[in-house]
């Protein structure tokens, strides 16, 4: 199957090509070594990488998984400081997220993109003893090129939504024999376990829990100077985080209500993908709202009611000063979800649509401690935001009962990190 991948690769990725030099353009972040996608290393980092020992990869994709890849890092080296860490990522806002906050000595690289020509050479030069992959990133040639090597592989805090179970099953044939290849898949929860082995029944499978729950909200959190978009005095912050399609006009629409009844109210909109700043400022003006883009560095001559953050890695920052947190991806049709642990962790009341087929295990923790409002209609949006608007009380029982439902679920970390020094011996 590997040798069918490998001819039709190729053909599927120059079919994906334009739309990965798009998003190089138009995402920020870090580009300069954008070459080592292709496997492509400096003299420099050629002799930096070579010089490693004991190696330990560990590979996330964007901001999310890269902000766990690094907690992992930082407790997994205070442990073992006998190890040298690789951190790779995929995308370029991951990457400058992992080059801005990684611990001294470890490298940042770019993960290469999975032709065995690159993913061959980049193992060669590593020489990784064990490659630890975040969530979902499974990827033929490289898992099979760390194999080859001699090395361990393992899947950490995994998770298997319905979409992909189905699109996994159904193409098992090529799936199973990937899966078979890890000496460890470390999911999130027993129904993550259940859709890797309906994948391939002899996958080596253990539930450790979600990582996520063991993230620590960094100390020295930048302070946004709101008060230059909202004016002096005090404001209630709305913060819509993540938002996809549907959604900002969903919001958009109700502010104007909103701001008639609550005059302190503000909105900071964060869409998911910075590069939709244009999109949704169009929709911003659509309903005639007062805003400024962040990504323009601009300061409005007067107060405005919304700042659209169309940047990237700023999201907790803003979720700090944040009054309410509205979670993307589960509103205007929208189900999927967006993690819902970060604002928890603040001790926000996080208000989210009542399906989220990607963090259901989330969702129904913080729903068994009443931390959460839900928004079964999208009708229900506006009354909802107004209630806890009008009752501050409410919303700080909302973000103590969050906080509390979260720490009960730590310990992710620890179970991981034994389990793969295990591996190491």
């Amino acid at each position: 199957m590997l040798i069918i991948y490998n001819l039709l690769f190729p053909l599927v990725f120059l079919f994906f090509l334009p739309g990965l030099l798009w998003k190089l353009w138009r995402r920020p972040g870090w580009k300069k070594t954008f070459g080592e996608r292709f496997g492509s290393f400096s003299k420099k980092r050629f002799e930096e990488l070579s010089a490693l020992q004991n190696v330990v990869w560990i590979h996330s994709v964007s901001v999310g998984e890269t902000m766990i890849a690094l907690a992992l890092l930082k407790e997994w080296r205070e442990q073992y400081p006998n190890h040298d860490f690789v951190l790779s990522t995929t995308t370029t806002t991951g990457q400058a997220l992992a080059r801005e906050k990684a611990p001294d000595g470890v490298k940042v690289i770019f993960c290469p993109i999975d032709f065995i020509n690159f993913v061959s050479r980049t193992v060669l030069i590593i020489k990784p003893k064990i490659l630890v992959i975040l969530e979902t990133e499974i990827w033929p040639n490289l898992i099979w090129a760390v194999k080859t090597h001699g090395a361990k592989v393992a899947l950490i805090n995994g998770r298997m939504s319905d979409h992909s179970m189905r699109g996994y099953r159904r193409f098992r044939f090529f799936f199973a024999p990937t899966l078979r290849r890890f000496d460890l898949i470390s999911v999130q929860t027993p129904v993550d376990a259940e859709r890797y082995w309906a994948v391939c029944a002899d996958a080596k499978v253990k539930v450790n829990g979600n990582l996520k729950f063991d993230q620590q909200i960094p100390d020295n959190l930048a302070k946004i100077a709101l008060e230059e978009y909202f004016g002096p005095g005090q404001h209630l912050i709305l913060l819509a985080a993540s938002t996809h399609p549907g959604e900002e006009a969903l919001i958009c629409g109700i502010l104007p209500n909103l701001l008639k009844k609550f005059p302190p109210l503000k909105l900071i909109l964060i869409p998911r993908h910075a590069e939709r700043g244009s999109d949704v400022a169009a929709i911003l003006k659509k309903q005639k709202l007062k805003f400024c883009r962040r990504s323009l560095n601009e300061i409005p001559a007067q107060p405005v009611d919304c700042l659209l953050a169309d940047t990237t890695g700023e999201m907790l920052s803003f979720m700090k000063a944040a009054d309410i947190v509205i979670m993307g991806k589960s509103l205007a049709g929208q189900n999927e979800g967006h993690n819902l642990i970060e604002p928890a962790l603040l001790g926000k009341p996080i208000i989210t649509g009542a399906v989220l087929k990607n963090f259901r295990f989330v969702l129904e923790t913080l729903k068994n401690h009443q931390a959460l409002a839900l928004v079964d209609n999208d009708s229900e949006l506006e009354n909802i935001i107004a209630r806890l608007l009008d009752n501050p009380d409410l919303r700080t029982e909302l973000g103590r009962k969050a906080h509390e439902a979260i720490a009960e679920h730590k310990g992710a970390v620890k179970r991981n990190i034994e389990q793969l020094e295990e591996m190491l011996k």
